[in-house]
């Protein structure tokens, strides 16, 4: 019994890719009854009958929700079902003069009915045609244009992708208004067709790059696609490794920023995540802001988020290893003070940091997930409260309490929150080397990470560069945020072939009134 369910079901799905596969005929109760069967038990899906001048007759079908009512009633039902059927010799032509839908395209199979269908686009069948229409009124809710949350910046623009990928298309478009800018789209996954689109720039991004890029999009072979984060594990040069070889953003002006620079951007229906490739650490350090002030605040701000990245880190690492081996690196009055302090907790050095920590983790998590409106006010009252109650039962040391949440603020300076999430993860480990070995092994997780980084590539790039391999021309926007005058050229690694990027002597000279 089992098995001929079992191979009931094969010959079913097999008729039913036949039927999808076959073209449309002449026959429209032929085409109807194909189109029903594949969407069997799909109420969403609507078939509407109608004669065209009262005579011929035609089937509209749509998905309710995913198409434009109001003008399809008014620009398709209405001037058809009073429009007197003439002699014609291609119904694309005719229709095209007789309805005001800015886009008309002609469909021959069901395979191509089923797929505009899914897009929001009706179809119109009509009797004794081979050939149908699909009309371009596809529309659904979307989600306003607003400023990306996790990308906030102080000076700068304030719009952020959204789910709907026409539009990111269209905000990309408004800042590279040139026709240089080429977006190529494809469709990834078995059920989802998920639209995927590659944007770049026809003359800045290497051809070798854009290649490989689209050899590794068309080798994914998955039956759904709902995030930009399927994509990225699928692509990415090393994905075992806890580092982003991906850089993901949300904002238009950092995709405009990146195409400019031989880069290619990546965007997915559904997601207001775009991907940016290939990219480097030092990418994933910096921030668009940092472009849009004076370059000598950027380079400080530049400078003290590198620290930051640093104490984000080692800090608890640090202090773990100086109290359970190093203690004479410490001032004498402060390690008695701190051993004072500590006189009452029970545990070790590195169980306390592990209490910590964690619990941390667990408050941060939590404001996440929260609503918005009592996110914030937990996050912080809970953190205040419990480490007052750890301190005065006695399991931290008010230390203790000060370093983790210096080590809390430093990864909030991180601006992208998936390096900021390696670096939570990383922390654990170093923590349990510097209780084990001391200052010894936080050196040893140091140089392992180190060796790790540059193993890593991103499309072909190294991920130190230009640090690892040395470049000292791309210096000037490393340690530095040098003046735009001074950012004449490229980065090597993605567009050298092409690498001014603006003219000589752009240096304002005053005594020339700023030519």
């Amino acid at each position: 019994m089992l098995f001929r369910r079992s191979k009931q079901k094969k010959i079913n799905k097999h008729q039913q890719m036949e039927e999808e596969k076959s073209p449309l005929s002449s026959d429209l109760n032929k085409n109807i009854e194909k189109i029903r069967l594949l969407y069997e038990d799909c109420s969403d899906v609507v078939f509407r009958s109608f004669l065209i001048g009262g005579k011929v007759k035609a089937q509209l079908i749509y998905i309710d929700g995913l198409s434009n009512m109001e003008e399809l009633d008014t620009s398709v039902l209405s001037p058809l079902m009073k429009e007197m059927e003439e002699k014609r010799s291609s119904l694309s032509n005719w229709m095209e003069e007789k309805l005001s839908v800015a886009k008309i395209t002609e469909v021959s199979t069901v395979e191509e009915c089923i797929e505009h269908t899914l897009m929001g686009n009706p179809i119109l069948l009509v009797e004794q045609e081979s050939k149908g229409l699909a009309l371009g009124l596809a529309q659904w809710e979307k989600r306003a244009v607003e400023e990306p949350a996790s990308e906030a910046v102080v000076k700068g623009p304030r719009e952020g992708f959204v789910e709907t990928m026409s539009i990111n298309m269209a905000l990309i478009r408004r800042r590279l208004k040139s026709p240089q800018l080429k977006i190529k789209s494809m469709k990834i996954g078995r059920r989802s067709q998920t639209q995927v689109a590659i944007v770049y720039m026809k003359g800045l991004t290497d051809e070798t790059l854009l290649e490989e890029v689209n050899n590794r999009l068309q080798r994914i072979d998955i039956d759904g696609v709902l995030e930009s984060q399927y994509i990225e594990e699928l692509i990415e040069d090393h994905p075992s490794s806890p580092f982003p070889q991906i850089l993901s953003t949300e904002r238009p002006d950092a995709c405009a920023a990146s195409l400019l620079e031989g880069k290619v951007v990546i965007l997915v229906e559904g997601t207001p995540f775009a991907m940016i490739a290939p990219t480097t650490l030092l990418s994933l350090l910096q921030s668009s802001e940092d472009y849009y002030q004076r370059f000598v605040l950027s380079t400080a701000i530049r400078w003290l988020r590198y620290l930051y990245f640093g104490l984000s880190l080692l800090l608890p690492s640090l202090y773990v290893a100086v109290l359970s081996f190093h203690q004479e690196m410490v001032p004498t009055k402060l390690i008695m003070s701190m051993a004072a302090s500590r006189e009452n907790v029970p545990f070790p050095a590195i169980v306390e940091a592990l209490i910590m920590e964690v619990t941390f983790e667990a408050l941060r998590e939590a404001g996440v997930r929260l609503p918005k409106q009592i996110g914030s006010a937990v996050s912080i009252v809970g953190a205040l409260v419990i480490g007052q109650a750890a301190i005065q039962a006695g399991i931290v040391s008010p230390p203790m309490v000060m370093v983790v949440a210096l080590t809390g603020i430093a990864s909030f300076t991180i601006p992208r929150y998936n390096l900021g999430a390696t670096l939570r993860l990383l922390r654990f480990p170093m923590m349990g080397l510097a209780g084990t070995l001391g200052i010894l092994g936080i050196m040893l997780g140091v140089l392992m990470i180190l060796t790790h980084l540059c193993t890593l590539r991103s499309f072909g790039v190294p991920y130190l560069s230009p640090a690892a391999p040395w470049n000292k021309r791309e210096m000037k926007d490393f340690l530095v945020r040098a003046p735009w005058w001074k950012l004449s050229t490229r980065p090597h690694l993605t567009g050298d072939f092409n690498p001014y990027r603006q003219g000589p002597n752009q240096k304002p000279n005053p005594r020339k009134g700023g030519e």
